[in-house]
């Protein structure tokens, strides 16, 4: 496993107001641990720089929070800066991140130290009737029977014939672009399912590519709605706007309704459709996304058997529950608080059947792959290291000190290299 780097440093570029040229703030904050993740307890002293206009701030303010990843707000510290420097000292006396926000004037940089993030538990156990749930929900699947429609498209790569899927489903059919090599022999062949971030958009069809990749693929990109492919923008902003208007939180106290159900359900019935093809391999199937793709990517493997690989880039969907344990939860922030600052009863307990954390417990794949910001706001790291730490399978986790909910071109490079060396050991 990948340590992480406990030396922490962010540059950030912000802009001043009424200056012009705007001066430019650089913030830069070190710890006092160089190689290690701190231990539970111990403190970290944060190194502030401050520079104006590319030289240092020879003598102004920084105020600066710290908070357990977003919540528990301290109380903030305002603090002097001469020469360009000031320190701030910070610990937390439990697993998780310790989030240091600095702001001067509308500047805002941010920074973040790891304490003992592998040992970060479960804020709440798998519900009971969580298998006969999604057994049932899958069962009304069955029922369906399994007819695709394939409407050949251009391809961006040579020697890959590429289509238009569409796929019978529960409710919305699985919508998207399918790409195999054109010349193949059955059962050669590994899958690859690509999976999509929030928002409303048409499936990818450049990741037809993949059906070049190591060797040949069967690649698979849907969009996340079960709407049609290619249309103008104009079509996908007013489905934004209108029917799929806060989407993530429809539905989000009942079960039933919750909109990932329909969404988790035709990824099912897209690896369906993957494993009915007869160049399938029989065995490789690897499910890739990143935000909401990585939320998906969980679903999957805890689902579905078939899986045998995720790649799962700073994913959404993370510990629902998380303020259970006094704890931040991950997008998409499913359990709303009432009046009274509680969380909502029935979204806690609708959303323990839609958690990563849960999901990861029942995953029986070969391996995953996993990407984390520290300074992550959408995904928060606690929340990505609750699911991470529940799987109990070979798994691999790349780190981003310095970024935000993003796949850096390294955490890219890491998803990629994962998922082509899962198929070369499948080989």
């Amino acid at each position: 496993m990948k340590l992480l780097p406990a030396c922490l440093f962010l540059a950030a570029v912000l802009s001043l107001p009424a200056q012009t040229p705007a001066p430019v703030i650089a913030l830069k904050a070190v710890t006092d641990h160089v190689d290690a993740l701190y231990k539970v307890g111990e403190t970290a002293t944060f190194t502030i720089e401050a520079s104006q206009d590319g030289k240092p701030l020879a003598d102004g303010k920084v105020v600066c929070v710290f908070s357990k990843d977003g919540v528990q707000s301290q109380p903030p510290q305002t603090l002097n800066v001469k020469d360009g420097k000031t320190t701030v000292i910070g610990k937390l006396d439990e697993p998780g991140f310790l989030l240091l926000r600095v702001t001067s004037g509308k500047a805002v940089a941010m920074a973040s130290a790891g304490y003992d993030p592998l040992q970060l538990k479960p804020s709440m156990p798998v519900p009971e009737d969580f298998d006969a749930f999604w057994a049932a929900q899958k069962a009304e699947l069955a029922k369906v029977p399994m007819k695709s429609t394939l409407t050949p498209v251009p391809t961006p790569a040579k020697g890959v014939a590429a289509f238009d899927v569409q796929i019978d489903c529960l409710g919305k059919p699985v919508s998207g672009y399918f790409g195999k090599p054109q010349k193949v022999k059955p059962q050669s062949l590994p899958a690859i399912l690509h999976v999509h971030g929030a928002g409303v958009r048409s499936a990818n069809l450049g990741n037809t590519y993949w059906a070049a990749n190591a060797g040949g693929m069967l690649a698979l990109d849907i969009n996340a709605h079960g709407i049609p492919n290619g249309k103008p923008k104009e079509f996908y902003d007013a489905l934004t706007n209108g029917e799929l208007k806060g989407y993530p939180q429809s539905g989000n106290k009942d079960r039933e309704q919750c909109y990932f159900k329909g969404m988790f359900l035709r990824l099912i019935r897209a690896i369906d459709f993957l494993t009915a093809q007869p160049e399938w391999d029989g065995k490789t199937l690897i499910v890739y996304g990143a935000s909401q793709g990585g939320f998906q990517a969980f679903a999957a493997a805890g689902l579905d058997a078939r899986v045998s690989f995720i790649c799962a880039g700073v994913p959404a969907g993370c510990d629902h529950t998380g303020s259970q344990a006094n704890r931040i939860s991950g997008w998409p922030k499913i359990v709303p608080n009432d009046t009274e600052g509680k969380p909502d009863a029935a979204a806690l307990q609708a959303s323990r059947y839609f958690d990563n954390v849960n999901f990861a417990t029942r995953a029986k794949c070969q391996g995953a792959a996993v990407t984390v910001g520290f300074i992550d706001t959408t995904c928060p790291p606690t929340s990505v290291y609750a699911a991470y730490n529940a799987l109990t399978l070979p798994k691999t986790i790349h780190t981003d000190v310095l970024s935000g909910h993003t796949s850096t071109p390294a955490a890219s490079k890491f998803m990629q290299e994962a998922a082509f060396k899962h198929v070369r050991e499948m080989k």
